[in-house]
Parts: C-alpha cells; structure tokens; sequence
C-alpha cells in the first residue's frame, strides 16, 4: 500500500484501486450539482439532505432500507453482555445497544472490485 499526502487530501494506493479521503455531504452535493447542471445547488443539497434523512428515520424505527444494486441498511441489535470496568477490574453489565449497518449489494461490490464497469448512465 502507498500512502500519497498532497495539500489537505490524502489517497491511498491498493492495487489498481486509488482510495482518497472521504467525500462528505457538501462534495455529493457539488458533484451531483456538476454532473445535472439543470438543477440548482440548492435543489440537490435539498434532495441529498431529505434522502439521507429518510433513511435515518426509517432506522430510527428499526426497519431496513434497501437500495437494488447499491446495497441495505438495518439495525443491528447487540445483546447486554458481561465486561469488565478496565481500571478497578469490577465486573459490569454493558447494556444492549443498536447500531446502524451497511451491507453492500452485489452490484456495488463488483463495481468496486473493478470485475464490473460503471455504468455511464448513473445505475
């Protein structure tokens, strides 16, 4: 693995695969608002913004959300268990806990191996 750091973006190198760091909402945003120029900035922050609160608001309520060909979401649920206070070594009880999940569809999976090409279309 190669690790390049230019200015205030780093990449990584795996193979022919070139990670950068992470594009956040504002980056979705100005990419989706280049590549359909027809709509304004303000219409896409406010279709990403309603998107990605739809989808946390169905989680919020324990049911999955599932996007055909990218992947689904859910709630995983990990029961209470028994640890350990690391500092007096006293056995405590950690409560149970949700927690969001992704998991990839097979179409995002083989995009990003690279054994399926994008298609140009946005699908």
């Amino acid at each position: 693995m190669h690790k390049a750091h230019t200015g205030g973006s780093c990449s990584y190198n795996i193979g022919k695969i070139m990670l950068k760091s992470p594009m956040n909402r504002s980056d979705l945003v100005s990419a989706l608002s280049a590549r359909f120029p027809e709509l304004g900035t303000d219409d896409v922050d406010t279709a990403v913004k309603t998107i990605v609160e739809a989808i946390g608001h169905t989680l919020v309520r324990g049911e999955r959300v599932e996007i055909r060909g990218f992947g689904s979401f859910n709630v995983a649920i990990r029961p209470s268990r028994a640890s350990r206070n690391p500092k007096t070594g006293a056995a405590v009880t950690v409560p149970p806990k949700a927690a969001p999940r992704f998991k990839p569809g097979q179409q995002l999976r083989e995009r990003v191996d690279g054994s399926r090409p994008m298609a140009s279309d946005g699908s």
